[in-house]
């Protein structure tokens, strides 16, 4: 019987490849955190430059989430069919022309359009990257390895922001842009060298020449190579990439944990995108805003690390749940205010601890409950569909500030999106096995 690929890579030791794929994935995701929030660093300056009001400057702040809606969707499914790596490529290539049109950009409307395009190159990102970190892991560091690819975001948020804010004071707000696409510009050549195809891919799909390219990717992951293609599984219904989500087995896990994921990213948006906006209101410069922002996405990182690590040793699903719950308790002492910068960035902190350890769950819920033939494709709908309904959070909180409630209602309100995320997970039928790292 010819061995599978994807039980060796899970039952092996993680090469020198693999580990060099997965750093990549680390790099992508940390590069579209800095390109989701090169608005929210921007924000402050654009308001001063042009005079928009609170509930416009919520609206440009969603504009990027409604392209990751479409690209995550639509560009999940393309990553099935054509392939992760070829997907990402593309993708990369609608992120540098979408943040180098920001740089010309004189009104609202433009400006939206070109943070569209850029989300529709991180959408599929996402969904494509999350399935290649599932997929070059072995089952013993599967968990820490997707928490360490997720928490790339905070990361990249990190790094961008600390040069953002050097270069808001120097040079204006758009060169943060101008920084986003030339960084953007530099993964291109990091992906075709060490990022290839995956191998759970090739044995799923088995393109023109999967055999080639498998003996190839295995002999740099140090394995034996094959004689012939194991038996490939089942041809999915002809027509209708995604309708395999909603078949009976999987219906009620895409919508619930779909619903899930949209509720709490609408928690984990209103933090990102209107901390600098909220700090510059207090009375503190646009840069030390973004300092500030910088912070929450510090303790983000640091959240997302623990998760990973706690997560082989606790229940996937039990643990998402505790972290949501705490995220509504962070984000309601974050709503009652600080009157120092130090104060605001410890409690912006922990807030983001919180906040994106319950992103981190979510993602490697994803990557357990969606079989590898629907891996990008679930993926994909959940992150798109999560995030089109999350477009609505900058919106919403614009126009609750525009209303005249305070910061303390606003973030109580934005809070609770968290709890029925935590609700809605706890309802979701996944099965034990699905949601528990593997041990060893």
């Amino acid at each position: 019987m010819t061995p599978n690929p994807t039980q060796t890579v899970d039952q092996a030791g993680l090469s020198r490849l693999q580990i060099a794929a997965l750093a990549v994935t680390v790099g992508l995701n940390a590069l579209d955190g800095f390109d989701v929030l090169s608005i929210s660093f921007a924000s402050p300056g654009i308001v001063k430059e042009w005079g928009v009001d609170r509930a416009a400057l919520g609206l440009v702040l969603s504009m990027e989430l409604i392209g990751m809606a479409i690209g995550s969707v639509f560009l999940g499914g393309v990553a099935d069919r054509i392939g992760r790596r070829p997907t990402i490529l593309a993708c990369l290539v609608a992120m540098v022309v979408g943040m180098a049109g920001a740089t010309f950009a004189h009104d609202i409307v433009t400006l939206s359009a070109w943070r569209i395009l850029t989300g529709l190159g991180i959408g599929g990102m996402l969904a494509a990257t999350n399935a290649l970190a599932a997929e070059f892991s072995n089952a013993r560091w599967k968990s820490l390895t997707q928490s360490l690819m997720v928490i790339g975001y905070p990361l990249g948020a990190v790094i961008g922001g600390l040069i953002a804010a050097v270069m808001l004071r120097e040079w204006g707000w758009r060169s943060v842009f101008y920084f986003g696409a030339a960084a953007t510009i530099v993964f291109i050549p990091l992906t075709l060298v060490f990022l290839p195809e995956s191998p759970a891919f090739l044995t799923d799909r088995q393109p023109r020449k999967a055999l080639e390219k498998l003996n190839r990717l295995l002999t740099r992951m140090g394995h034996a190579t094959l004689t012939a293609l194991p038996e490939k599984p089942a041809k999915p219904v002809a027509g209708a990439p995604g309708l395999g989500l909603f078949s009976p087995s999987l219906r009620a896990t895409t919508v619930l944990v779909t619903a899930a994921y949209c509720a709490h990213i609408a928690a984990f948006y209103f933090i990102l995108k209107w901390i600098p906006k909220i700090v510059v209101d207090m009375g503190f410069a646009p840069s030390q805003a973004a300092g500030v922002l910088v912070w929450a996405n510090v303790g983000g990182a640091i959240g997302g690390a623990c998760y990973g690590l706690l997560a082989r040793w606790v229940g996937v699903r039990r643990l998402t749940i505790v972290v949501m719950l705490l995220s509504l308790v962070m984000l309601t002492v974050f709503g009652r205010g600080q009157t120092d910068l130090h104060s605001l960035s410890l409690v912006s902190a922990a807030t983001g601890f919180f906040t994106n350890s319950g992103v981190v769950g979510l993602y490697l819920i994803f990557a357990q409950a969606f079989p590898t033939r629907l891996r990008a494709t679930g993926t994909g709908f959940a992150i798109g569909v999560g995030r089109g309904g999350s477009v609505l959070a900058p919106i919403i909180a614009g126009f609750l500030f525009q209303a005249g409630l305070g910061l303390q209602w606003v973030a109580m309100a934005m809070g609770g999106f968290s709890l029925l995320a935590a609700i809605l997970l706890a309802l979701a039928p996944l099965k034990v096995e699905e949601t528990r790292p593997e041990s060893g």
